[in-house]
C-alpha cells in the first residue's frame, strides 16, 4: 500500500542530513572472507562539507568520530553530486536516478517526491532486509520501501523537534535534534528482528542553516580565529553567474536570524525556559554585546560575520560528530560492528567563506564535492584513500551491491564497490550535473554540465546563456573561466561531445534543447 503524502505545509520546511550503514556486501573477490549479508547504516548529514572535516584536512574542526571512521575505512575524495541541493540529493540516493528522471528537481514550489516510483530499499526488502529511515528526509512524502519511518517534517527544528512516523503520527521529542535522532535510531536497532539483516538511514539535520548548536556546544570555537579563505574577496571576474548570485556573507547573511544578534526571545515558544536562558546568556549577553560594542562596518563587519558564521557552523557540527560516536559505540557494545557497513556522507558540499559565500548550488568544487566515508571490517582496507570519480547517483547501486542485491535496470548510477576493494581505480570518466532552482533562494542561475577528473564544463541558462570551463588541476578554486580561450578549443569540443553523450544517454530533453539552441 502506498504511503500517504504529508500535508503540503510540511514540504517546504527545509532539508536534512543522512547516515547510511550497509548490510550485505559480497565483493568478488573479497579482501577477506566476509559474511554474505552485512547490515548497513547510511548516515547522511545536511550541508556538512568536506572542508569542515578533520580527516579531509581541516585542522581546526573537531570531528574525532568521523575521523575515526576514515581511519577504519575508506575515504572518497572525488564524490560529487548530480544536483547540489538538499531534497533532490536525497531523492537521488533513494532512486539511483538523476533529478530529471525522479522528478524531484528543487526544494521549492510545492514539489514532493513521487512515491509511485521504485526506491532502492524495496529491492533490499525483497532480499530479506529490514529497512528504516530515522531523522531528516525533506521529501514531503513518506516513501515506500521502509519497514519503519520516523522523520522530521521538512527541515525540522533543532530544539524539541517534531517527528512523523509511518502512521503519520506526529510526536514532539524534548531535547536537541542530533541527540533525539540517535536515540530513536538505537531504539529501533534494539527492537528490530535480530534474525534479519538491516539497512538504516540516519538523517541528521545538522549542519543546516541557521546553525543552532546544542547548549553544551555554545561557544565551542570562541577562542579560534579562522583564517579567511584564499578566495574570500573573490571579484568574480569573467564569471557572470558568480557575479549575480545572492549568497554572500557580506550582503545575504542576516545578523539576526543567521548570526543571532538581538534575537526575539519572547517568540521562542518551542524552547524550554532552561534552553531559552542558555541561549540568551550566550547570544544576547556575549555575542550581541560584542557586536554593539565593536560598531563595525565595511570589511571589518564582513570578517566579523564570517567568524561568527564559522563558530556557529562548526559548533553545530560538534553535536553531529558526537552522535556519530554514540552510534559507533552502540555498534561496538551490541556486537554489531563486525558485520555492519557504516557510511557517512552529506547531501552536498557547502561554502565556508570560499568566494565570500555560504550555501551550495553551483557546480564549482566546494559545493559539488561531498564527503563520503565507508567502513566495512574485513572488506574495505582501513585508511584507504579513493581518488576515483563517483557521483551520488552511484550510492544506491553500491549499497545494493554491498548487500548482494541485484541493481535494477532503471537506475542511472553504477556500483563503485570495485574502487573500495581495489579492483579498479575508476568507474566513470565523467559525472553529469543539472541544477534547476531559480530565481528563488540565492538567485543562482540554472545550469548543467560535466565534471571529469581534470575539467569542469558548465552551460548556464535562464536570464543569460553562456558556457564556463575550468581546469581543476591548475585552478582548484574555479577562478579562471577558460571557455573560448586560445588553446582550449579541442578540449572544449571533446568535453562538449562527452557532455552531450551523457544528456542523450540519460534523456535530459530540457538540457538537450538548450545544448543545441545555437549558443556558442
Amino acid at each position: 500500500m502506498r504511503k500517504k503524502i504529508l500535508p503540503v505545509s510540511l514540504t517546504l520546511l527545509g532539508t536534512g542530513t543522512l547516515l547510511l550503514f550497509s548490510a550485505g556486501l559480497t565483493p568478488k573477490p573479497p579482501m577477506h572472507a566476509a559474511p554474505a549479508r552485512p547490515n548497513i547504516i547510511f548516515i547522511i548529514s545536511d550541508d556538512h562539507t568536506q572542508q569542515a572535516i578533520g580527516a579531509y584536512g581541516n585542522r581546526l574542526s573537531k570531528t574525532p568520530n568521523i575521523d575515526r571512521l576514515a581511519r577504519e575505512g575508506a575515504m572518497l575524495y572525488n564524490n560529487v553530486v548530480a544536483n547540489s541541493i538538499c531534497g533532490p540529493s536525497r531523492a537521488t540516493l533513494l532512486t539511483g536516478k538523476y533529478s530529471h528522471q525522479n522528478g524531484f528537481k528543487t526544494n521549492n514550489g510545492g514539489v514532493i517526491f513521487d512515491v509511485n516510483q521504485p526506491v532502492f530499499t524495496e529491492n533490499l526488502q525483497k532480499n530479506g532486509y529490514q529497512t528504516a529511515w530515522i531523522g531528516k528526509m525533506h521529501l514531503g512524502t513518506l516513501p515506500n520501501g521502509f519497514d519503519y519511518l520516523n522523520v522530521l517534517p521538512g527541515q525540522g527544528e533543532y530544539y524539541n523537534p517534531d517527528f512523523i512516523d509511518s502512521q503519520n503520527k506526529t510526536t514532539r521529542h524534548p531535547g536537541y535534534v542530533s541527540d533525539v535522532v540517535t536515540q530513536l535510531s538505537t531504539d529501533w536497532l534494539a527492537r528490530r528482528d535480530p534474525s534479519k539483516p538491516f539497512m538504516m538511514v540516519v538523517g541528521h539535520k545538522a549542519t543546516h542553516r541557521v546553525w543552532e548548536p546544542a547548549i553544551e556546544d555554545l561557544g565551542a570555537y570562541d577562542n579560534v580565529t579562522f583564517p579567511l579563505p584564499l578566495t574570500f574577496y573573490d571579484d568574480y571576474k569573467g564569471r557572470v553567474a558568480a557575479q549575480n548570485q545572492d549568497m554572500t556573507i557580506d550582503k545575504t547573511m542576516r545578523l539576526k536570524e543567521d548570526l543571532k544578534v538581538h534575537l526575539n526571545y519572547d517568540a521562542m515558544k518551542r524552547l524550554s525556559p532552561e534552553q531559552k536562558a542558555a541561549l540568551y546568556d550566550y547570544y544576547e549577553k556575549k555575542v550581541s554585546r560584542e557586536f554593539d560594542e565593536k560598531k563595525l562596518s565595511g570589511k571589518a563587519l564582513v570578517e566579523w560575520k564570517y567568524q561568527r558564521y564559522m563558530r556557529d557552523y562548526l559548533s553545530t557540527a560538534n553535536s553531529l560528530d558526537r552522535n556519530i560516536g554514540k552510534l559507533l559505540d552502540y555498534l561496538d557494545t551490541s556486537g554489531l560492528a563486525k558485520n555492519t557497513v557504516v557510511i557517512y556522507a552529506s547531501d552536498q558540499g557547502f561554502y565556508l567563506g570560499e568566494h565570500g559565500w555560504f550555501d551550495k548550488r553551483f557546480i564549482y568544487e566546494e559545493s559539488l564535492k561531498t564527503p563520503f566515508i565507508i567502513r566495512y571490517p574485513g572488506v574495505v582496507k582501513p585508511g584507504m584513500k579513493v581518488q576515483g570519480l563517483v557521483s551520488n547517483v552511484d550510492w544506491a547501486p553500491t549499497v545494493l551491491n554491498l548487500a548482494g542485491t541485484d541493481v535494477p535496470e532503471y537506475m542511472a548510477g553504477r556500483s563503485f564497490l570495485p574502487l573500495l576493494t581495489g579492483a579498479k581505480k575508476t568507474i566513470r570518466n565523467g559525472a553529469y550535473y543539472h541544477y534547476y532552482e531559480y530565481p528563488v533562494d540565492h538567485h543562482v542561475y540554472p545550469h548543467f554540465g560535466l565534471r571529469t577528473s581534470r575539467y569542469t564544463l558548465a552551460r548556464f541558462y535562464g536570464p543569460a546563456s553562456f558556457w564556463e570551463l575550468y581546469d581543476i588541476r591548475k585552478d582548484p578554486h574555479n577562478l579562471t573561466n577558460l571557455y573560448g580561450k586560445k588553446g582550449y578549443q579541442k578540449i572544449t569540443a571533446d568535453l562538449k561531445k562527452q557532455l552531450k553523450g551523457e544528456i542523450e544517454l540519460y534523456k535530459d530533453d530540457d538540457a538537450l534543447a538548450l545544448f543545441t539552441d545555437g549558443t556558442r
